[in-house]
């Protein structure tokens, strides 16, 4: 390779259907209908599916929720306290399209490298995140 191209690890179909399983597992035990979306490095759908029952808007959050880690690398709770005290950015950038600020968006590590993103939409916050840790942890 050169110094032109690099080589990143990134979440496979595979990897992805195994995280969709275990958080929809893991929503079911909850008695939520959720919508989980795992998205790859660069923040392409990978997997995704609906529950029976999870509100429709929730496909949307879902898919923008893993797209805002993958974007960014940070859970999608972590960005309040980021921008809360700084008005241009708690003003401003709230506005961009496709970022979420609240929880239900994490990351899919492997080896201390993102490699991709799972999003969950149709419980509580504290749910959704709960949901896509459990999600998450399947693949780590």
């Amino acid at each position: 390779m050169s110094d032109r191209v690099t080589t990143v690890a990134t979440v496979t179909l595979s990897g992805a259907q195994q995280v969709l399983a275990a958080a929809v597992e893991h929503a079911a035990t909850l008695d939520v209908p959720v919508c989980v979306a795992v998205a790859d490095r660069a923040g392409n759908l990978v997997a995704f599916a609906r529950m029976d029952g999870a509100p429709l808007l929730s496909a949307g959050l879902a898919q923008d929720k893993a797209y805002t880690v993958a974007a960014f690398g940070l859970p999608t709770h972590a960005w309040w306290d980021l921008i809360k005290d700084t008005p241009s950015l708690l003003h401003g950038i709230v506005k961009t399209e496709r970022l979420v600020i609240f929880g239900g968006g994490v990351p899919l590590v492997v080896d201390g490298e993102l490699v991709g993103a799972v999003g969950v939409s149709g419980g509580s916050v504290e749910q959704d995140r709960e949901i896509a840790e459990a999600g998450a942890s399947a693949l780590a």
